[in-house]
């Protein structure tokens, strides 16, 4: 029994509740949807009450000369009125909280169905075998068109019921009772599970914004590593070099492990594997404020910085990288890792993430050339003209 309580009591609570994590979504959504909803309904009531309003003054053989059409022409004139009250409230309140404008909209659904079920009791008074079938539309087509939270739901159509029991009920047989009062729920349960499947779509909405968030990351990072991708980092410096080209200008640095393939052919790839993971988390040590940081090949990572080093800067950059390479380890013992550095500096705003490449790796081919080890400088001017410092 304690199984099946805490199942049913799990499945009520499901639906008579908005999650937490979606109640700010679920009410814009409502609102939204409510305030359309509302200026289609208040378009029916002008085109209805204006039509039946006329025919009590112009085509009723006694127009307001009896007291039945004085009563039917006030309620005509008073759901008019509240339809058009709707409209004047809905201008002045577009700036008000989403809280007010949906207890506004509550409102003004609870004083239709509230004028429905007075009204059809005016009608019974009158006339014991009139048709309710217009109060059984307005229930259903509120339930329809109107997203209440679970809460207003309950209120809304618990004192429609109310007021059908207090007014109507006493004036019709067994069978129309029983009728309205299943109209009733089936309307209160079209409510509930229109706000549950609402909650749920939102639900997954936000799931679906979260994982193409995180596919997304996935697409931009290298997976090793964690550092972003080739195409990542030519975005960095692309974006950056659209700016209109910052004034501290841009700094490129291409970074090449040096003799890798003997890392795996003497450890094993998964030692490689350790190696370009430990490289990856020394770098963003020497590179704390890197616009953009990535690993660009197989054992070539690319670092690029918003402001434009000079020589003896980025030569002082390489001599880190190296100092943060060299303590690497694999199962306690040292690995003899070091690593080339092609850097290329420029203030110009003519440049393009392909200048900077192709003279970053010139300069990482010259650091090869050299030895190895070490790190060489290539600097382009506004003018695209060149100067090699080592």
């Amino acid at each position: 029994m304690g199984i099946w309580y805490s199942r049913i009591k799990n499945a009520a609570l499901a639906v008579l509740r908005v999650p937490e994590r979606v109640r700010g979504d679920f009410l814009r959504e409502s609102v939204r949807k409510n305030d359309l909803s509302l200026l289609v309904i208040c378009g029916i009531i002008f085109v209805v009450e204006c039509y039946n309003i006329a025919r009590v003054l112009f085509w009723s053989r006694s127009g307001l000369g009896t007291l039945n059409n004085r009563i039917y022409f006030g309620a005509y004139c008073l759901l008019l009125a509240i339809a058009g009250l709707w409209v004047l409230a809905r201008q002045m309140l577009r700036r008000a909280s989403l809280e007010a404008r949906q207890r506004m909209q509550y409102t003004v659904i609870l004083l239709i169905l509230a004028w429905h079920v007075a009204l059809n009791a005016y009608d019974l008074h009158q006339d014991p075998g009139e048709n309710i079938g217009v109060l059984t539309t307005a229930v259903l087509g509120i339930s329809i068109f109107i997203q209440f939270s679970p809460g207003y739901a309950l209120i809304n159509f618990g004192v429609g019921y109310i007021l059908f029991q207090l007014l109507a009920a006493p004036l019709l047989p067994a069978g129309q009772v029983l009728n309205l009062t299943i109209t009733f729920l089936v309307a209160l349960a079209v409510s509930l599970t229109n706000a549950h499947h609402a909650s749920t779509s939102l639900l997954q909405r936000q799931q679906i914004v979260q994982i193409n968030s995180k596919l997304q990351g996935l697409v931009g990072k290298d997976p090793l590593t964690g550092l972003l991708n080739k195409i990542s980092v030519e975005y960095q410096v692309e974006k950056h070099l659209c700016r209109g080209a910052s004034p501290f200008g841009l700094t490129f640095f291409v970074i090449d492990l040096d003799d890798f393939k003997s890392v795996n052919d003497q450890y094993g790839h998964p030692c490689g594997d350790h190696v370009l993971i430990e490289a990856a988390a020394r770098l963003k040590s020497v590179f704390p404020e890197a616009t953009g940081l990535g690993r660009i090949g197989g054992d070539e990572f690319a670092a690029v910085l918003d402001r434009a080093l000079d020589q003896a800067e980025a030569l002082a950059f390489g001599t880190q990288i190296n100092c943060a390479l060299g303590d690497i380890r694999w199962q306690n013992q040292p690995v003899a890792v070091r690593c080339s550095v092609g850097a290329c500096a420029c203030a110009g705003s003519d440049v393009t993430y392909h200048d900077l490449y192709v003279q970053a790796d010139q300069a990482l081919y010259l650091a090869k050339q050299k030895g190895k080890g070490r790190c060489c400088y290539f600097r382009i001017t506004a003018k695209k003209s060149r100067t090699v410092a080592v």
